[in-house]
């Protein structure tokens, strides 16, 4: 993550009519009964096919002129990887590698949305009709096959079985949830704004709240610069000197982001009204699915990245969404770069929110020490595993995450007996627009290139301004709903007894976690045309 760097409900109103004219008596299979009947099922069918007005954030964009900012998205998971990579493995005989995707209209999720309206019962049956259905099949199947001679492999029949079983069970984990954002008012602002030279500007009369939350966001965009260049105006005044030069020397010598006593979190800082600002800018809802008990350690895995991760930043850097009333008793510490922590006063600034840093040495320390029995009990961290690699795929209606071959948080996980959290964020990556790789192969290509040189790389992005809907470097006002998994437990091991096989059972666990957060909630936080797709 670069540190810096949702309820409405759609209703349809069945039409009625009435006559005054008396209906004639007639018997069931009377022409005139059958016409009523048809009557009747026709304007159900209408009713029922009537469209509701589009959500705003699934309305077809504006076009836009073709402006481009540079900005820059940092690694956490990649340096995730690389210190995990340190850790000592044993190598089982064989070895697979995880590549799949998941198309977020197939019937499963048209199926779950009825489900979500009708209750839980009609879950249950119809989960009892399909797994009648499945065993019938297959009981079929071999019935033909010993007749004709070309009986069928138990143990494939079984292994098919069991992998479809695998993705409905983690999909049947999750209850129902409801889109708890409305953009409608935001909208109909952009609806009705001033236009010149292709460019919609904010009309005069957005209510004092809204600017407010717009000036939380520009607060936190500007962060890195506005602390910057305040040091260097104190180091044009000689009489701060005194203070600059050993402020340096602390800086440079601090072990604060990484020694995991979280001495320089500041919960009223955490919980100052600004950063409420900032989560109803979007707006953003953090959503708990299931208990995470205060007496475990968590490691959240973060996703997608996106450009820069403004959704972790509200649900786990601050208390705008309400984290520690969701989960009380856990102290949940956001992972970022090392770098970040050698920056005049920005460091203080994120050191307040209790961030620390994404290396080995910091996630250890953490989850090893403090807590209710001073082991780590009650603590978490949370790292964006995608890393910079994942934010050049973050466009508009993607969701591309970066995790087939992204391992090395599962094998922190087994080191310091962590269990593992995944976290969805639906609507991370419309944010922002970047360049399509597509489009220009070329700079994707320069991107690359600086992302395996110098670990970060440049995105080339551009969102809203301040005063206008379609020019700056101000991210979207689009809803972001950020669902926490279920947790899979982790037994802890020493270096030395880390299996690859283990790793690679809690990794194939982990994803298919998340497909089961995808496929229970894609139809309810977006359109239900977006495609999740897990890449190498």
């Amino acid at each position: 993550m670069t540190a810096p760097d949702f309820h409405s409900v759609p209703s349809s109103t069945a039409a009625s009519s009435s006559s005054s004219v008396p209906a004639p008596v007639a018997g069931p299979g009377s022409p005139i009964v059958t016409k009523t009947r048809q009557k009747q099922k026709s304007n159900a069918s209408t009713n029922t096919n009537t469209e509701t007005p589009s959500s705003p954030r699934h309305s077809a964009p504006s076009k836009r002129p073709n402006l481009q900012s540079i900005g820059v998205a940092e690694s956490t998971g990649d340096l995730v990887e690389m210190d995990a990579d340190d850790l000592p493995v044993k190598m089982p005989s064989s070895n697979s590698t995880l590549v799949d995707g998941v198309d977020g209209s197939t019937e499963m999720d048209i199926h779950d949305k009825g489900l979500q309206r009708q209750g839980g019962d009609i879950r249950d049956t119809e989960k009892m009709i399909e797994t009648k259905e499945s065993s019938g099949s297959i009981e079929k199947q071999q019935r033909n096959g010993a007749r004709d001679g070309t009986a069928t492999d138990d143990s494939a029949l079984q292994h098919r079985k069991s992998k479809k079983a695998k993705t409905t069970n983690a999909k049947d984990h999750y209850p129902p949830l409801r889109d708890g954002v409305n953009g409608g008012q935001a909208f109909q602002q952009r609806e009705h704004a001033y236009q010149a030279g292709g460019i919609r500007f904010a009309p005069w009369n957005i209510p004092y709240r809204r600017r407010l939350q717009t000036v939380a966001v520009m607060i936190h965009c500007l962060s890195i610069a506005s602390t910057v260049a305040f040091f260097f105006f104190l180091c044009a005044i000689p009489i701060f000197w005194p203070i600059l030069i050993p402020y340096l020397l602390h800086m440079l010598l601090s072990k604060s982001s990484t020694n995991g006593k979280l001495r320089m979190r500041s919960e009223r800082w955490r919980r100052l009204p600004i950063w409420k600002l900032f989560g109803e800018y979007f707006p953003a809802k953090l959503h708990k699915t299931h208990d995470l008990p205060a007496t475990r350690k968590y490691i959240f895995g973060y996703h997608p990245h996106g450009i820069i991760s403004h959704g972790a930043f509200a649900a786990f850097g601050t208390e705008a969404l309400g984290f520690s009333e969701k989960f009380p008793g856990i102290t949940n510490s956001l992972l970022t770069l090392d770098s970040n922590f050698r920056i005049p006063l920005y460091r203080d600034y994120i050191l307040a929110f209790g961030l620390q840093s994404v290396s080995k040495e910091s996630i250890t320390n953490i989850l090893s020490t403090g807590g209710r029995n001073n082991e780590g009990m009650g603590r978490a961290v949370t790292i964006v595993v995608g890393g910079a690699r994942e934010s050049l795929e973050a466009t508009p209606g993607t969701m591309n995450l970066v995790l087939a071959d992204r391992k090395g948080f599962v094998k922190m996980a087994i080191r310091t007996g962590a269990d593992l959290v995944p976290v969805l964020a639906f609507g991370e990556n419309d944010l922002y627009d970047q360049v399509s790789p597509k489009s220009h192969p070329n700079l994707h290509k320069l991107q690359m290139w600086v992302l395996r040189t110098a670990k970060f790389t440049m995105p080339f992005l551009h969102g809203r301004g301040i005063f206008n809907y379609d020019v700056g470097l101000m991210p979207y006002r689009r809803p972001l709903n950020i669902v926490v998994g279920r947790p899979i437990k982790v037994m802890q091991r020493a270096e030395g007894d880390i299996e690859a096989a283990e790793v690679d059972r809690l990794h194939e666990e982990y994803v298919e976690e998340l497909k089961g957060i995808w496929e229970a909630y894609n139809g309810t936080f977006t359109d239900g045309k977006v495609e999740l797709q897990i890449l190498k």
